[in-house]
């Protein structure tokens, strides 16, 4: 009986290893694909905040931000969401320009609850007849939401322009 008893602990042994693996595997797994989740819920984010604003809907626009929202833009002071979302709804309000945003998402990296994109935008402007397009590369920082959501706390837009 003896030999029994030992084959017996170490066949226990090697199936609760095998157990543990598993279930690190499916933790890792796991992680993985709430990581490509979140990203994909990130990505919809950015593409809703485009589909708002070239609906003219400044509200559903400015949803992408956190309430402690800050953005830093080349040559303006650093700003709050209410004055992103009062510079948002002015641009909406004038009617003799039409602006137009597509995000070109470079890269989203996921951490926990902070996500990193790095992107730029393809903005159309047309005043009057003539159009113009420019690349606002940037950087948003997303912060998940008590409630799920990713919402950006923090931005920092960059100017292609020469000095």
């Amino acid at each position: 009986m003896p030999v029994f008893s030992e084959a017996f602990r170490a066949l226990r042994h090697g199936v609760a290893l095998a157990l543990a693996a598993i279930a690190v595997g499916s933790a890792c797994g796991s992680a993985k694909a709430d990581a490509e989740a979140d990203k994909a819920a990130i990505a919809a984010r950015l593409h809703g905040f485009a589909r708002a604003f070239n609906a003219g809907d400044a509200a559903g626009a400015c949803a992408i931000f956190a309430p402690d929202l800050m953005s830093t833009v080349r040559g303006r002071a650093d700003e709050g969401r209410d004055a992103v979302c009062r510079r948002i709804a002015a641009a909406l309000a004038d009617h003799g320009t039409e602006i137009r945003y597509a995000p070109d998402i470079r890269e989203i990296v996921v951490s926990g609850d902070l996500a990193v994109v790095r992107l730029v935008w393809n903005v159309s402007i047309r005043r009057g007849p003539t159009p113009g397009v420019s690349k606002e590369p940037g950087i948003d920082i997303f912060r998940r939401q008590p409630d799920g959501t990713w919402a950006i706390s923090r931005f920092l837009a960059f100017s292609s322009a020469p000095d």
